[in-house]
C-alpha cells in the first residue's frame, strides 16, 4: 500500500494547467473519444460509488472534450452492472466505476457469477478509497479499540453489531474484525446503511462499521461515537479518530475503494489517456476538498498499481468469506 502510495504523489500535484496540457496532448494521440462516454454504476444513485462516478464524469467530460454520462444499474448485488460492462464493446466507450465489492467480494460470494474479476476488465485507475469507521451507540461503555475487544471477549455472541445486508462491506469487515480479534459477534443484517446506522442509533444495536459518509452527521451530533477508522490513516473528516493500527491492532487494515474499468481487450492507449486524465482530474484542489468531505480519499496512480491491488484483494476477502462460510443472497 505505501508503494501505491509513493507512486501516486506526482500525480496529485498536477496544476490546472498541465491538465490542459495533458487534455491537448490525449486529443492529438487519435480520435479517442470522438462520442460521448458512459460511466456504469452497478450500484443505485446517492451511495459512495455514485457519488465518486458523478464527480469524476463532470472533470473527465470536460477533460476529454466530450460528454461523460452516468447510468445507475442496480441490482443483484451489482452483478448486473458489471456484467453489463464486461460484455460491452472494448472501445472504451462503456466503463464501469465500481468499489471492492463488485470486483474483489461477489466472485466469493456467489457461485453463477456472469464476470471473471482479473479476465474481464482491464484496470484504468483507482480513484479513491472509502474508510470505514467503527461506531458504537453511546450507551455501550466503551471510548477505545482495546475496551471495545475487551468488552466482547467477557461478552462472547452478545455484543449486536448491525450492517447493511449480507455480505456487504459493513458485514465483511465485521467477519474480518471477530477473526483478527478473535471475538463473537452477532450480526444483525439490514436493508442498507441506512437503516443499519439508524438501529445503532437507536440501540437496537450496539456497533457497526460503516462508511464515513453514512455516519458522519450522527458522530458530529454525538449520536453515535467513533472508536477507529479502518484506513492505514487517520481520515480527514474525522481526524481525532484514530486507526486500528494506532489503537493496538496493526492486523487489521482494510480500505474499501472505488476504481475505474474497462472491458478487456480495451486499447492499452484508450485506458492511458482515461488514466492520465484521471490522475490530473485527481489533483485538483476542489476535487479533493469535495472527496474529503465525505470521508473519500483520493488516490489516483497507474492502472498497473490498480491490478496489482485487485489482486491483493481477491486473496484478502476470499480467505475471510472463506473462514466465515459467508454465502450471497
Amino acid at each position: 500500500m505505501d508503494r501505491l502510495r509513493r507512486k501516486t504523489v506526482s500525480a496529485l500535484f498536477a496544476t490546472p494547467a498541465v491538465m490542459a496540457m495533458g487534455t491537448r496532448t490525449a486529443s492529438a494521440q487519435g480520435t479517442y473519444p470522438t462520442r460521448a462516454v458512459t460511466f456504469i454504476v452497478p450500484q443505485a444513485a446517492a451511495g459512495s460509488t455514485d457519488t465518486v462516478a458523478r464527480l469524476t464524469a463532470q472533470r473527465l467530460g470536460l477533460a476529454l472534450g466530450q460528454q461523460v454520462v452516468v447510468e445507475n444499474r442496480p441490482g443483484a448485488g451489482g452483478i448486473i452492472g458489471a456484467d453489463l460492462v464486461a460484455k460491452a464493446q472494448p472501445n472504451g466507450y462503456t466503463l464501469l466505476v465500481a468499489g471492492t465489492g463488485i470486483v474483489a467480494i461477489n466472485p466469493f460470494l456467489y457461485k453463477n457469477i456472469s464476470y471473471d474479476p482479473v479476465r474481464s476488465f482491464k484496470p484504468v485507475a483507482l480513484i479513491a478509497y472509502s474508510t470505514d469507521v467503527l461506531v458504537v451507540n453511546p450507551a455501550v461503555p466503551v471510548k477505545t479499540l482495546e475496551e471495545l475487544v475487551a468488552l466482547a471477549r467477557a461478552h462472547p455472541g452478545e455484543i449486536k453489531y448491525a450492517s447493511a445486508g449480507n455480505g456487504t462491506s459493513p458485514h465483511l469487515t465485521a467477519e474480518l474484525f471477530q477473526q483478527v480479534t478473535q471475538t463473537r459477534l452477532m450480526g444483525v443484517p439490514y436493508k442498507g446503511s441506512t437503516p443499519a446506522v439508524v438501529a445503532t442509533v437507536s440501540g437496537e444495536t450496539s456497533m457497526m462499521f460503516t462508511g464515513i459518509a453514512s455516519s458522519i452527521g450522527h458522530i458530529k451530533s454525538g449520536r453515535l461515537r467513533p472508536i477507529s477508522v479502518s484506513s492505514a490513516e487517520r481520515s480527514p473528516a474525522l481526524p481525532d479518530v484514530p486507526t486500528a493500527r494506532e489503537s493496538g491492532l496493526p492486523q487489521f487494515e482494510v480500505n474499501y475503494w472505488i476504481g475505474l474499468l474497462a472491458p478487456a481487450g480495451t486499447p492499452d492507449d484508450v485506458i492511458e489517456i482515461l488514466n492520465s486524465n484521471v490522475n490530473k482530474m485527481l489533483a485538483l484542489p476542489e476535487v479533493r476538498e469535495k472527496f474529503a468531505s465525505v470521508g473519500i480519499e483520493p488516490v489516483g496512480g497507474s492502472a498497473s498499481d490498480f491490478a496489482d491491488l485487485i489482486r491483493k484483494d481477491l486473496e484478502l476477502w476470499g480467505k475471510t468469506i472463506a473462514a466465515s462460510n459467508i454465502k450471497g443472497d
